[in-house]
């Protein structure tokens, strides 16, 4: 249902607005001095969407449209948007401040992703649909860990109060040894144990068939994250949940994120100011895309127990008298600054293939070669393999290799 005027004029310039929800969207339409012209709501379907197109269209040439949740409820408005020739922009959700001050509605969010268009404070593209795929498998892996964690947390609870025969049993017992030995289970004795005993086989079930999932459910991800960013994946301590996590964040098109501090402000690695008086330091960033801090943090985690370089780095500003917490946001902020390189330019990984099989030709098994290089086993290993990417040590092996 349509409100608001025209002035008739359909060559003039305007702007659009999107708020979108799950059946709904509302779309409000501004002149380009800011004036509102109309608002109307319309359903999430595709004759919706046409209409929502056709709505904006008539009021003049559009110049922009600001959508919230582009990558989310405002998908497929922005799909057919971008179908249609316009330019959508991301708007991030107005502030509490704001909200407090001119309150809340659909039209009222509507006019203001309008006018955060037409002001440039939202100027970001959308998010491409290139990564859909990686963020379903990604969604679904992660609802499996959080499943597979409730059903152990469940079968500890359950033994916490269990009959003592039981708990005497299966509570000293740990990780898969606990899981396998209550999935074999054959339930008797009297009632109470019995009940017991099945809600714990069907626990244990549930957490080897969801153990299972998450490993197809990674395995695919991995196939998917590789193919898709290959220098991404292979970067120092990016495993395949966390290059999921950096491509969903940075989108199918990470050229919209104009500078690699804008992608570490995105991540919430960039520093924060947080000086007074003769005090002069910086702080962690608390906004940004949590998950993706999060990614950067695991990063900086595996790099700060096995990267010599960062083990270096860390000795170093430890003696220069820095706390871990700040040097683990330096080392958040130089890696989003790495991963934004990754993300934007196309990064040539250096072939392994040829490791293993050189090596075998020689007759030289994994421990002969570890011992030689000071290394367990299984960093060969995963050199061989490609889980892990050192280009020097790669070298250095593949020389030592030749001249054997």
């Amino acid at each position: 249902m349509a409100s608001g005027v025209t002035d008739g004029t359909t060559d003039q310039g305007v702007f659009g607005g999107v708020d979108s929800h799950a059946d709904t969207i509302h779309v409000a339409v501004i002149s380009d001095n800011g004036g509102h012209l109309a608002d109307a709501e319309f359903t999430t379907t595709a004759a919706g969407y046409a209409a929502a197109v056709a709505f904006v269209n008539a009021h003049g040439h559009v110049i922009a449209i600001g959508v919230e949740g582009t990558a989310s409820y405002g998908a497929g408005f922005t799909r057919a948007a971008g179908a249609a020739g316009l330019d959508v922009v991301e708007v991030n959700r107005p502030d509490r401040a704001e909200r407090r001050r001119i309150g809340k509605s659909d039209p009222i969010d509507a006019y203001a992703a309008a006018r955060a268009a037409l002001s440039g404070r939202a100027s970001s593209a959308p998010k491409d649909d290139t990564v859909a795929g990686i963020r379903a498998l990604h969604n679904a892996a992660r609802s499996a860990v959080k499943a597979r964690t409730a059903a152990l947390n469940q079968i500890t609870h359950i033994l916490v109060t269990a009959p003592d025969t039981i708990r005497a049993k299966f509570g000293q017992l740990k990780g898969t040894k606990r899981t396998d030995a209550l999935a074999r289970l054959r339930p008797a004795g009297d009632p109470v144990h019995i009940a017991v005993l099945t809600a714990l086989k069907s626990l244990a079930q549930r957490v080897r068939e969801l153990t299972a999932e998450h490993t197809a459910l990674t395995k695919a991800l991995d196939n998917q994250v590789t193919a898709h960013n290959p220098g991404l994946r292979a970067a120092y301590g990016v495993g395949p949940d966390t290059a999921a996590q950096l491509l969903v964040t940075a989108g199918g098109n990470p050229e919209r994120l104009r500078t690699e501090a804008a992608f570490a402000a995105l991540c919430g690695a960039a520093p924060v100011p947080a000086s007074s008086g003769r005090t002069n330091r910086h702080r962690l960033s608390r906004g940004g895309d949590r998950a993706a801090n999060a990614a950067l943090y695991r990063i900086a985690l595996v790099r700060m127990s096995s990267d010599p370089r960062t083990r270096d780095y860390v000795t170093r500003q430890t003696d220069a008298g820095r706390t871990k917490k700040e040097i683990i946001r330096l080392l958040k902020r130089a890696i989003a600054r790495e991963m934004f390189r990754c993300l934007t330019t196309t990064v040539t990984v250096p072939g392994i293939a040829d490791l293993r099989p050189l090596r075998q030709s020689k007759n030289i098994t994994l421990t002969t070669a570890a011992r030689h290089f000071g290394v367990w086993p299984a960093t060969i290993s995963t050199l061989e393999r490609g889980i892990r990417r050192d280009d020097d040590f790669a070298n250095t092996y593949r020389d030592w290799l030749t001249a054997a």
